[in-house]
């Protein structure tokens, strides 16, 4: 029993985890139509800033506060980085998906090559706070602590990326916007302004699950980020690209599927298990998930 509950629980770690870097990817291609591949980047950038100020930004460090000021620091790095993205390299490719993915994949390769050359190609050692070292004892089964600290951060970012879409005038301009770009723009709203906001927002959750997923693997690289956006990939797949709320179910389902198989079969073997799921959810239900709600974005 208690091994069944730590598979659980360290695959809804796993799953907050890709939901963190997921989520950015929904929400960017549900509300801009914008398939960004360089979104593994400012995952990167997230985590190489944490890294960076926790060991040598002053005020910040490896625990407390010290940690948070260097977590705050690296989301704004991969913040900042996103917003750059969108108004010199973005913006001018609206519409034009088949330049937009040449663009972001370019980013894609170029930001690991441009880690390593500053950082080296060695993984380095991620800070880990006390709060978050140790285990939790859940119905008889150890949990380590930074899987729920995950699974809080998912938690907390799904609900603040509902409201956003939901409940903001940001949130419904950017879909009116996606709709009839020329009708919003007629009305005097700067549609613009709404578009680089969304994509900063995407990058902030990139970053956080860089961060975060520091503290998850106990160490940076360079690919770190392109290795996870993979899964993420697959996973808005599999949730439906459009839908938040389908994001975190195939989160939560790829994660588990993946668990349960890599322990109670061969090693490795979770991920052709999850790319069985992929298959079975292209053929059985196209759109992903979420498909009946495909008239309503990223809800």
């Amino acid at each position: 029993m208690s091994t069944v509950v730590l598979l659980i629980v360290t695959g809804l770690g796993l799953g907050a985890l890709y939901f963190l870097i997921a989520s950015g990817l929904s929400l960017i291609f549900g509300l801009m139509d914008v398939l960004n591949f360089a979104h593994g980047a400012f995952l990167a950038l997230g985590a190489y800033g944490t890294w960076w100020a926790a060991n040598f930004l002053p005020g910040a460090g490896p625990d407390g506060a010290g940690f948070l000021l260097a977590l705050v620091f690296g989301v704004a790095a991969g913040t900042l980085a996103a917003t750059l993205v969108e108004l010199c390299v973005i913006r001018p490719l609206y519409g034009r998906h088949r330049e937009q993915i040449l663009a972001t994949v370019g980013l894609s390769l170029a930001t690991p090559a441009l880690l390593q050359a500053v950082w080296g190609a060695d993984p380095l050692t991620f800070p880990k706070p006390d709060l978050v070292r140790g285990t939790v004892e859940v119905l008889g089964a150890n949990i380590p602590r930074d899987r729920l600290l995950l699974i809080l951060a998912a938690v907390a970012l799904f609900t603040a990326l509902w409201l956003f879409n939901s409940r903001t005038r940001y949130g419904l301009i950017v879909r009116a916007g996606v709709q009839d770009r020329a009708m919003v723009t007629a009305l005097g709203i700067d549609v613009r302004k709404s578009f680089t906001l969304v994509f900063a927002i995407g990058g902030a959750a990139a970053a956080l699950a860089g961060a975060l997923g520091g503290l998850y693997y106990g160490v940076v690289t360079p690919t770190q980020g392109m290795s996870l956006l993979i899964f993420a990939f697959i996973v808005v797949v599999i949730g439906g690209t459009t839908s938040l709320t389908g994001c975190a179910i195939a989160s939560v389902t790829v994660a588990l599927v993946q668990q349960f198989a890599n322990y109670y079969t061969v090693a490795g073997l979770g991920d052709i298990a999850v790319v069985i799921v992929l298959a079975l959810v292209l053929l059985t239900r196209q759109g992903g998930l979420a498909a009946k709600k495909s008239a309503e974005r990223v809800a």
